[in-house]
């Protein structure tokens, strides 16, 4: 799973990197592996679309590996990773056949799992790593099953397809406008580069791009793509924030340096991540 590559206000949060771009990153570089990432996807949707559900499963893998490392290595906090690991994938495959019903068990047992795998390590940090633990379930592979859930019905495709878009367009414009124009700070104690202009482009980009998808590939209302796209919007943009957020309090940059011009995967699935959820409830309830 990868996003555009971009975050609300079209600029990185932290000291820009050298020779970059005025929003603070290489920009050829994260533009050829946001192109690389999206063409990944798309190839996997137009072909046998359940492939997809693989390369969520195998992007999550990445990404909790990636924040396991950043919790040990900024705060000494130590996920079960095993559990967490094993029962991430239980809950995207589970989620394929079963729904929410397999999703939701498998995480169920991962708690359980997580409260038991650390019992070895004594009561020292005991609340704090299982805490951390239960938190990356339900961020990661809990969010990602609504992603998968996507995939099974007859029009999956175009319900992939109307989430990714929504989710790239929002970035994307927001990437526009925050460069172009973005003066007034959104959430500047946050994220002091995100500025509202950036999250007006984002806004305008989420709404088109909702409508038209709706119409075109989903044979529902254009005014219910228009909600959509708010929504995602706004989930899109409180993902952004709460990881900023995450890595605020751990005093790091980014998530990892796996993809260049982005950082690490997670830094591209936080505003995913939510958005899964959202789409998956507004889809539900908009195409049945």
């Amino acid at each position: 799973m990868g996003g555009a590559g971009v975050s609300v206000s079209g600029e990185r949060e932290d000291v820009p990197e050298p020779k970059s771009a005025r929003a603070g990153r290489d920009l050829p570089a994260a533009i050829g592996v946001g192109v690389a990432l999206g063409a990944a996807i798309l190839v996997s949707l137009l072909t046998v679309r359940f492939v997809f559900i693989g390369i969520i499963a195998a992007a999550i893998v990445v990404g909790t590996i990636e924040l396991a490392g950043a919790l040990r290595r900024a705060a000494n906090i130590r996920i079960a990773l095993v559990p967490v690991l094993v029962g991430g994938q239980a809950m995207i495959w589970l989620a394929w056949p079963f729904g929410r019903e397999g999703a939701l068990t498998a995480f169920v047992l991962t708690v359980l799992a997580c409260l038991l795998w650390r019992l070895r390590g004594g009561a020292d940090g005991y609340l704090r790593d299982v805490g951390s633990s239960v938190f990356a379930a339900a961020y990661l592979p809990l969010f990602a099953a609504f992603a998968a859930m996507l995939v099974p019905p007859e029009d999956g495709v175009g319900r992939v397809l109307a989430f990714m878009i929504g989710v790239v367009a929002s970035d994307t414009g927001g990437y526009i406008a925050g460069v172009l124009r973005g003066r007034h700070p959104m959430a500047p104690s946050i994220s002091p580069k995100k500025t509202w202009e950036g999250f007006g482009g984002s806004l305008l980009a989420g709404v088109v791009a909702g409508s038209l998808t709706f119409s075109l590939m989903l044979d529902a209302q254009a005014w219910q793509g228009v909600l959509f796209g708010a929504a995602i919007v706004l989930t899109a943009t409180l993902g952004d924030l709460m990881e900023s957020l995450i890595k605020r309090d751990l005093g790091i940059k980014d998530m990892g340096n796996l993809l260049p011009g982005h950082g690490g995967l997670m830094d591209r699935l936080d505003s995913l991540l939510p958005s899964a959820v959202v789409s998956w409830l507004l889809l539900s309830a908009f195409v049945p």
